[in-house]
């Protein structure tokens, strides 16, 4: 299957998709509809992409722009992960002792005991 053209190959103007189709049950619907280039997230997923791709995927940007905190930021990511079919972090394969470490450095930063400077030296000291 070819993947769906969202500019007119003649003019360059955007295109309308009017018909869907389902071949396993053969139902079509006709009408206008969105021309989604990540079909399955929702309108507030699509948001929170595009301002991940604005910020260039930095979530110290993000968090600026969105005045919500890393955990949040993960957790949305996390869920357009999900949305798309993917299991976030299935192919990390980093040590436990790690994550533990690294999560109770994110809940202080979360909490407020530490801050931003600390946490982010204490998250590269145990990188190296």
């Amino acid at each position: 299957m070819k993947p769906s053209m969202s500019k007119c190959p003649v003019c360059g103007s955007e295109l309308t998709v009017i018909r869907l189709h389902c071949d396993s049950c053969d139902t079509s619907l006709e009408g206008r509809f969105a021309n989604n280039v990540l079909p399955g997230l929702n309108e507030e997923q699509l948001d929170f992409v595009e301002t991940f791709i604005r910020c260039e995927g930095k979530i110290t940007r993000m968090e600026a722009e969105l005045r919500l905190s890393y955990p949040t930021i993960r957790n949305r990511l996390h869920e357009v992960i999900r949305a798309m079919g993917y299991e976030p972090g299935k192919d990390e394969e980093e040590p436990e002792a790690f994550n533990k470490k690294r999560r109770n450095i994110l809940e202080e930063l979360d909490a407020g005991t530490i801050s931003t400077d600390e946490a982010l030296r204490l998250l590269h000291e145990k990188e190296e």
